[in-house]
C-alpha cells in the first residue's frame, strides 16, 4: 500500500474521483502545509498557510501509481494558481506532498509528464510532507453524502466526467 497527499483546490472534489477509483482503499480528506493545528474555519481563512488535501491511500498491485497521478491532474487545473474556479486562496494550490523520495520521484514525472497536456505552464508545487491533520467528520466522503448539494452538482459532476473520460476503466 501507498499513500499520496495530494491537494487540488476543495478537497470535496479529489474525495469524489479517488472515492470512485479502483485499487483505492482509503480516502481522508483533511489539510497539511501549513503552520498551526487547523480546523476548516481556519484553513478557509487562508491565514494558516495550510492546503486542502486528500490522503489517498491505494494498492499498487491494482491502480498503478500513474494512474492515482494521472488522475489528480486531469481532476483539477493544475496551471491555475492557487485558485479551483471560484474556490481562491492558497488553501486551494495545486500541490503534492512527498513523504520520501520514491513519492517525490513519482510527484517529478508525473507533473512533466502533464505539462504536454496544458497549454499554459504547470504550477503545481512539490513540497514535503509535514503532519497531516484529518478533516472534520462533515468533510469525508462529502460527495457520496451529499450527491445533489450545489456545489456536487455543479462543481464536482464535471470533474468526475472528465475523470471518466480519460480513466474509464479505473472508476466505478
Amino acid at each position: 500500500m501507498r499513500t499520496y497527499v495530494l491537494g487540488g483546490g476543495c478537497f470535496w472534489c479529489l474525495d469524489a474521483v479517488y472515492q470512485q477509483t479502483t485499487g483505492v482503499k482509503s480516502v481522508v480528506s483533511g489539510y497539511t502545509g501549513g503552520s498551526g493545528k487547523p480546523d476548516y474555519e481556519s484553513v478557509a481563512s487562508g491565514r494558516t498557510g495550510h492546503a486542502e488535501v486528500v490522503a489517498v491511500t491505494f494498492d499498487e498491485e491494482i491502480v498503478p501509481p500513474d494512474v492515482v497521478l494521472g488522475l489528480f491532474f486531469v481532476s483539477h487545473d493544475p496551471t491555475s494558481l492557487n485558485r479551483q474556479g471560484y474556490d481562491v486562496g492558497t488553501q486551494y494550490r495545486s500541490s503534492m506532498f512527498y513523504a520520501d523520495d520514491l513519492d517525490k520521484a513519482d510527484f517529478l514525472a508525473a507533473r512533466d509528464a502533464a505539462a504536454a497536456d496544458w497549454p499554459n505552464p504547470i504550477v503545481t508545487e512539490i513540497e514535503p510532507l509535514g503532519e497531516f491533520y484529518p478533516g472534520e467528520d462533515v468533510h469525508q466522503n462529502f460527495y457520496a453524502e451529499h450527491p445533489f448539494a450545489g456545489y456536487c452538482q455543479v462543481i464536482i459532476n464535471p470533474k468526475l466526467a472528465k475523470a471518466r473520460k480519460h480513466y474509464a476503466a479505473w472508476l466505478s
